[in-house]
């Protein structure tokens, strides 16, 4: 199998990973000097400890949050991945108060991969679109 083949496979597993809500399913999947940012977090990510920190905030807030994949790009080692995730914001997020909404949203991960292991990842996301199904934000016209 080519390297794209194993990063491939490496991907498809590490969305299972995330859709079972396991941290010990999550984690392994990244390096121990991970470093991440996400639009929806103040501070980069280091570590698999912030990591963890990140995704618990996230599925208590969804507890029934859930990721599909649209689209992949993978040039060598580097990934970017259109996803949409659903999920009931049941729990607080960004200091909003759980709505009991369901919600959609789209973003992309891109991602480096080295050795195996997701290496950094950057997380963009419509949390305008988020707030505005929360009912925080006026719809668009």
């Amino acid at each position: 199998m080519d390297a794209t083949g194993s990063i491939a496979e490496l991907l498809d597993r590490l969305n299972q990973a995330w859709n079972s809500h396991d941290l010990a399913q999550v984690l392994p999947f990244y390096a121990d000097d991970y470093e991440g940012t996400d639009v929806g977090v103040a501070a980069p990510l280091k570590g698999r400890a912030a990591l963890a920190s990140m995704l618990a905030g996230y599925w208590q807030a969804f507890p029934d949050l859930a990721f599909a994949e649209l689209e992949r790009i993978v040039e060598g080692n580097r990934v970017a991945i259109v996803w949409v995730a659903h999920g009931t914001h049941r729990g607080p997020i960004m200091n909003i108060p759980p709505s009991g909404r369901k919600l959609e949203v789209t973003g992309v991960s891109i991602l480096l991969i080295e050795d195996g292991l997701v290496r950094r990842g950057r997380y963009i996301w419509d949390v305008a679109g988020v707030l505005r199904k929360i009912g925080l934000l006026p719809d668009l016209a």
